[in-house]
């Protein structure tokens, strides 16, 4: 039988930021939590993966070449592939992220926050 994930108990697991942890898994995807603050997150594109932000806490904006949008907790956008992309948290926000198993954490861009794995939460 698979678990059941509490997401606020899975937050208080961890504290660091930029640093998406995976939570679940399904057909070829990964639900991911991560905690932002501070803009840090380079313009990236992803050439073969959407991404999906929804965030749980906070504000985010998500910025685009073409424009840009604001989320509030309960809010979520999907970046398509091939668009160029940024992150800017609003203070601390919590996210989950709805990713291809394998993305790219910031495209081909290396950056202090570029991951090259990501860790699983129990």
């Amino acid at each position: 039988m698979e678990k059941v994930v509490n997401i606020e108990q899975c937050f208080k697991k961890f504290s660091d930021t930029f640093s998406p942890k995976i939570v679940g898994e399904l057909n070829g995807q990964q639900v991911k939590l991560v905690r932002l603050e501070g803009d840090k997150v380079p313009w990236h594109t992803h050439d073969k993966e959407d991404e999906l932000f929804l965030v749980v806490e906070g504000r985010l904006d998500v910025l685009e070449k073409e424009g840009s949008v604001t989320l509030y907790a309960g809010e979520f956008y999907i970046v398509s592939h091939g668009r160029e992309h940024r992150v800017v948290p609003h203070a601390h926000v919590k996210l989950i992220l709805f990713e291809p198993d394998g993305i790219e954490h910031t495209g081909k861009v290396q950056s202090e926050i570029t991951k090259d794995h990501y860790d699983k939460l129990d």
